[in-house]
């Protein structure tokens, strides 16, 4: 791997690896990077971008321009998740309750790497926007979609945009990419049944919400089995049933939490339809009655062909086919790197976190990003950034 890596980016790694620790030994979740805020604008103050701030409250957009050109956009998330760590590294969280789960501190430290060597080199003209975006969790609500409420591209606008994600199971350094949709929405749905409250020792003097709730639990299954294509990607999870205390009590109200997730804008509308009329008729059919809140989350991610097949071909020409993933599957997973694929034509790739016997997913208390494959992260961000706006320093 590291006889792929740039050489400027090589000499830098010991840097990028510490910056990587400190900010894993210091998570701040979304809309509170301030810390990590902190440490973004001194790296890119010192390698000469112009710093933009407030952003989506904690977001930060360097920029730095080279005469006459297109645009690019590379995006990195900052926030931590709500997580007690458990690995037990000497960079471990300091920070009771909150941990690096995701690899934002990886993603944070491999562009700031990258935008370091994109100062130092003279092979492209045009302009680069480094956006470093709070809030990719979703705790507070979507730092993409704040960021773009607050004028995102309308201040700097850009020609394509890319970001990377790291992906534990997949081999070390690999880059993963596919076209079209690539990773899911994510939609609540909070369904509340009304019913009658009443003693446990004479339920016919009641109607039982609990029982609803059970009943419009296995007729939700039919949706995804019965009302979506075999062909086509769905998801309905019942995460949480909230209802009464006492076991010799038939409580009066009864809620449900879902988790709702398609690869399809169409079947993600289907699904919407098909919650709100089960649920409806699920409860009128025992004499209670059903409210859904259903919550719109992140839409489905969709690459742009195009851009993809450009990013696709610069890892190509770069690491050959043994650096590709050969068959990057679709990912139920969400992301809200999603809102700005609406706006402007882009990619969302995958580097492998690795695959061996102790790696373990993201989101998982045992979870760390792996430092080897940073350097060739910043690397591949580089390449692309040249190819795009006109490489001339060829493979070197």
């Amino acid at each position: 791997m590291n006889d792929r890596v740039l050489p400027g980016i090589r000499d830098i790694a010991p840097a990028m690896i510490a910056l990587r620790h400190d900010i894993h030994a210091h998570p701040e979740l979304g809309f509170e990077e301030v810390e990590t805020r902190r440490r973004v604008i001194h790296c890119l103050r010192d390698c000469g971008y112009e710093i933009h701030e407030g952003l989506g409250l904690t977001g930060v957009v360097g920029t730095l321009r080279r005469g006459e050109g297109l645009t690019i956009g590379l995006r990195a998330d900052m926030d931590a998740l709500p997580i007690h760590e458990a690995t037990g590294l000497p960079w471990a969280s300091r920070v009771d309750g909150k941990m690096h789960a995701c690899g934002h501190d990886g993603h944070t430290a491999m562009l700031l790497a990258a935008a370091c060597e994109l100062a130092r080199r003279e092979s492209w003209r045009g302009t680069v926007h480094l956006i470093f975006q709070p809030a990719e969790e979703g705790h507070g609500g979507s730092g993409a979609k704040r960021m773009l409420d607050d004028g995102l591209f309308r201040l700097f606008p850009c020609d394509a945009i890319f970001a990377m994600h790291n992906m534990p199971g997949f081999p070390a350094g690999q880059l993963g990419f596919r076209p079209g949709p690539f990773m899911a929405s994510t939609d609540t749905a909070l369904i509340r049944i009304q019913a009658t409250g009443g003693h446990g020792a004479v339920p016919h003097k009641a109607v039982d919400p609990v029982v609803v709730a059970a009943s419009l639990v296995m007729a939700l299954q039919s949706v995804v089995a019965r009302n979506v294509s075999p062909l086509d990607m769905a998801v309905v999870t019942v995460g949480a049933i909230l209802a009464g205390e006492a076991p010799n009590v038939i409580p009066h109200s009864a809620e449900m939490r879902l988790s709702i997730r398609a690869l399809n804008p169409e079947v993600r509308a289907l699904l919407r339809r098909r919650i709100e009329t089960l649920a409806e008729a699920q409860a009128a059919g025992f004499g209670a009655r059903a409210e859904v809140d259903y919550q719109l989350g992140y839409p489905v991610l969709v690459n742009d062909a195009a851009a993809t097949a450009l990013a696709r071909q610069v890892a190509l020409d770069w690491l050959g086919e043994d650096g590709l993933v050969a068959e990057m599957p679709p990912l139920t997973g969400s992301e809200d790197f999603s809102f700005w694929l609406e706006q402007v034509p882009g990619c969302y790739l995958i580097i492998g976190n690795g695959d061996g016997e102790g790696g373990c997913m993201v989101h998982n208390p045992g979870y760390d990003f792996n430092d080897q494959i940073l350097p060739l992260g910043a690397s591949y961000w580089v390449r692309l950034v040249e190819h795009y706006l006109g490489a001339a320093e060829g493979g070197q």
